[in-house]
């Protein structure tokens, strides 16, 4: 859901020149400024390393809710998928920008009693300190999808026909952000350096609006 909007975002901006999205399936999008690399496991970067290059950020928008994992398979997926591509992506261009969609109360201390959010936030220490150009967490919390995006969370879905009617008023209150807020930051994050490197709601609505 987020990773849609994002894309949607910089398809239209002209400050984008060019985008490439790596998933497991074909998106079903065509533009002349859109690539994609269909990878089945993502375990298995290194292979397609030289389609990589040249690009100066990482929207990194992949996620998996906690539910019904336990902390070994949460951990390869939240942290180690997400490893693999800062990995690979620094050695090929340590100078981009890469911006890690984690969520709110993700806990960087890394010692709290709830294993998603410790896991998100060693996640989020390690793309932080990996050393690229500049790199930054954005900590979502209610988030409401734009442009005709659905969440592929089933339950997510459900609750957002649900709260339809509510959007509009939803959307004026500061720490409620949107699917195109959300992508329009990532995209100001590349012009203007952030002082805060954990973004939340309030945080990304203020960096979208620049």
């Amino acid at each position: 859901m987020v990773g849609k909007g994002v894309l949607l975002e910089c398809l239209d901006d002209p400050l984008v020149k060019e985008t490439l999205v790596i998933g497991r399936s074909p998106i079903g999008l065509n533009g002349l400024k859109l690539k994609e690399i269909v990878l089945k496991d993502f375990t298995g970067l290194k292979s397609v390393q030289n389609q990589l290059i040249g690009y100066d950020a990482c929207f990194y928008c992949m996620g998996v809710s906690v539910l019904g994992l336990n902390e070994k398979s949460y951990t390869h997926i939240t942290y180690g998928i997400t490893k693999i591509f800062a990995d690979v992506l620094y050695e090929l261009n340590p100078n981009m920008v890469f911006n890690y969609v984690s969520g709110a109360g993700t806990d960087s201390s890394e010692r709290g009693k709830s294993m998603w959010a410790r896991v998100k936030g060693k996640t989020e220490n390690y793309i932080l300190n990996k050393g690229f150009k500049d790199a930054y967490c954005f900590r979502p919390g209610m988030i409401i999808p734009e442009r005709g995006i659905k969440s592929r969370t089933g339950w997510y879905n459900a609750i957002y026909v649900l709260m339809k009617p509510f959007f509009p008023l939803f959307k004026k209150a500061k720490n409620v952000t949107t699917t195109s807020r959300i992508g329009r930051a990532m995209i100001n994050s590349l012009e203007t350096e952030q002082r805060l490197k954990h973004l939340e709601n309030l945080d990304i609505n203020t960096l979208a609006s620049k």
